[in-house]
């Protein structure tokens, strides 16, 4: 291997050390690199691609469901954040404030918004007047910064991160529900049609909430080393809001009443669960959803064939480009093809065509999956077809790999010794009954720094039935199911 190659290459093990491994595969692959002030990263343009993948996909689905997109300034006046008690008490430790402009000391401080309910709200309440104006249903794509992070973690953890956050407020709790529901779904079908992961939906305990809300809901993915990633957020806010902030309508009679308001976000974080959970120690591995391109041709000739070679693979081109799919003929002059295929690997590209003298007299075309690297010829006039099926295996397969994790990750355990040991020898999610109490997890989390990730939706059969009669920690009664993990 010669040293170019070599630098090219992944050098760290998945298995063996995957924080080592994952920097390495977010900066080869051209996805960020560190910036000078830790804590932040700067997001190349193929990172950037993969941001904006995701977003297309949510943006279309929040449209097709009534959300407009706005957008609300990053500094928030410190009496803003004050109106509502939960929210300066949850984020104050994280906020980061901007008291000078030039020289001038500030006569208020301002936030550098860690979330915008408390810029949002306030507008809302001006702009809704009667029953009418509801639901109304806003969404932001913007930065937030959290002055929390310690080590820097590309897309999982990060001072500043990118996200979008939608904010609604509705006539009565039915319509908020819906909408907290309606939301936590597209973010699972986000991780499963677009990431292809298979995720964990649940609650937050109580005592995890988002600050001032009546429920938090989420999804939870599970990364190859065990550890939950809180993949996406929907809050129900009760009305606690809407009376911090004044938001009130008119209804049919003329009474003034409290409107019910959600919100709900996901963040780059999604990305460091694609690279971490697909990935491999070849490079990056895409889902054909979000790859910025999804098919790359390599021609592999010799100088007497080089012509027809590349004819044949421009015609290959020509025709997928046709029909929508993103491809790349890498006709470089001055790379060997070993060399293109160990490069587009470690970009995660995920179907490589392989195009030398035999296909084109055979008048076929040689396909490889990323994932596996498996071999599967096609002929030439079923191209698209055979091309559409490889890449909806390749976003099977990754899937399938996902939903195994998941399946064999969930393990039942019950006493603390059992709960602790579980989560020390496997990782994963340990479900058992809880008590409800908050030093029932804060007794695991001190052991073994694993917390509550999720409990069963109310109307679940295992919130109605827990896993066991007794809380695995206390032996008190439960009154549910807890999912314990270890968590990015």
């Amino acid at each position: 291997m010669s040293d170019e190659t070599q630098e090219l290459g992944i050098t760290e093990s998945k298995e063996h050390s995957p924080g080592e491994w994952y920097a390495e595969v977010v900066q080869k692959a051209g996805l960020a690199d560190y910036a000078p002030m830790g804590g932040f990263i700067v997001t190349r343009p193929r990172g950037y691609a993969l941001w904006e993948g995701l977003q297309n996909h949510l943006d279309g689905w929040f449209k097709q469901t009534g959300v407009q997109n706005a957008y609300f300034p990053m500094l928030i006046p410190e009496s803003y954040l004050e109106a509502e008690k939960d929210i300066v008490e949850g984020f104050d430790p994280e906020v980061a404030w901007v008291t000078h402009g030039g020289h001038e000391e500030l006569e208020e401080r301002l936030a550098v918004r860690p979330t915008s309910e408390s810029i949002i709200t306030p507008f809302m309440s001006q702009w809704i007047r009667s029953h009418r104006d509801l639901p109304m249903r806003l969404n932001q794509w913007c930065s937030v910064i959290r002055w929390e992070a310690t080590d820097t973690k590309p897309f999982f953890r990060t001072k500043e991160f990118l996200w979008q956050e939608g904010h609604t407020a509705h006539r009565d709790r039915e319509g908020a529900w819906d909408e907290t529901m309606t939301r936590l779904d597209q973010y699972e079908r986000l991780y499963e049609d677009v990431l292809a992961i298979d995720v964990l939906t649940g609650r937050k305990p109580d005592h995890d909430k988002f600050p001032g809300a009546d429920t938090t809901t989420s999804v939870e993915a599970l990364m190859p080393d065990g550890k939950s990633v809180q993949g996406g957020t929907s809050h129900y806010l009760g009305t606690g809001f809407a009376e911090a902030y004044d938001v009130t309508y008119a209804d049919e009679d003329e009474e003034e009443q409290l409107a019910h308001t959600t919100s709900w976000g996901t963040s780059w974080r999604a990305l460091g669960a694609l690279i971490m959970s697909h990935s491999d120690d070849q490079g990056l591995v895409l889902p054909p959803a979000i790859a910025p391109e999804q098919v790359v041709i390599v021609p592999i000739w010799q100088e007497d064939t080089r012509e027809e070679v590349l004819e044949y693979c421009e015609g290959l081109q020509s025709d997928l480009e046709a029909t929508g799919l993103s491809v790349n003929l890498d006709d470089r002059d001055e790379r060997n093809p070993g060399f293109k295929f160990n490069e587009w690997e470690l970009k995660g590209i995920p179907l490589r065509i392989e195009v030398g003298p035999n296909e084109v007299d055979d008048e076929e075309v040689t396909m490889v999956h990323r994932p596996d690297g498996e071999n599967v010829v096609a002929d030439r006039a079923d191209l698209v077809s055979a091309v559409e099926d490889a890449l909806d295996t390749v976003h099977a397969k990754l899937f399938a790999a996902s939903e195994e994790r998941l399946e064999e990750g969930v393990r039942e355990a019950h006493g603390r010794a059992d709960i602790l040991g579980t989560i020390g020898q496997h990782g994963g999610y340990v479900k058992t009954g809880w008590c409800g109490e908050e030093s029932c997890e804060t007794e695991i989390k001190d052991q073994i720094a694993a917390e509550i990730v999720a409990v069963p939706m109310e109307d679940d059969e295992e919130h109605e039935t827990p896993v066991h009669d007794t809380c695995g920690v206390c032996g008190e009664e439960s009154v549910t199911t807890a999912y314990f993990a270890k968590s990015y």
